[in-house]
């Protein structure tokens, strides 16, 4: 899913790959112990698996399948913008870095919601 949005190439692929890779950036700062490492563990999961479920909507076998995939996309953002938030609490010295990281996990969402909302 390619277009060109003000002369850059725009490429969710990409985008949501990029994604990954800040939050495990971005998980890499946070120190270990028994409050983070689940934090950790779930920000990394979900955010990262953000990319891999759009991949596979890009391959979806029916409308039905592209859907289920995006759908699952839109739930694994929703939830990076709330294990960000966690984190923030946990490590508060995080939080300049995590306004950006959220700021992508929301608008991710709202193009997975756009995109849902589109597909009869």
């Amino acid at each position: 899913m390619s277009n060109d949005k003000n002369g850059k190439k725009y490429d969710l692929e990409e985008r949501t790959a990029k994604f990954g890779e800040n939050v495990i950036e971005f998980c890499n700062k946070v120190f270990k112990g028994p409050i983070n490492n689940p934090l950790i563990t779930q920000l990394v999961k979900c955010g990262t698996s953000v990319g891999a479920n759009y991949c596979e909507a890009d391959d979806a076998e029916s409308k039905a399948d592209f859907k289920h995939k995006i759908g699952i996309c839109k739930k694994e953002t929703r939830e990076a913008k709330h294990f960000i938030r966690m984190m923030v609490v946990a490590v508060p010295e995080l939080k300049e870095d995590s306004k950006a990281l959220w700021q992508e996990a929301k608008e991710l969402n709202l193009i997975f919601n756009s995109i849902y909302k589109k597909v009869k």
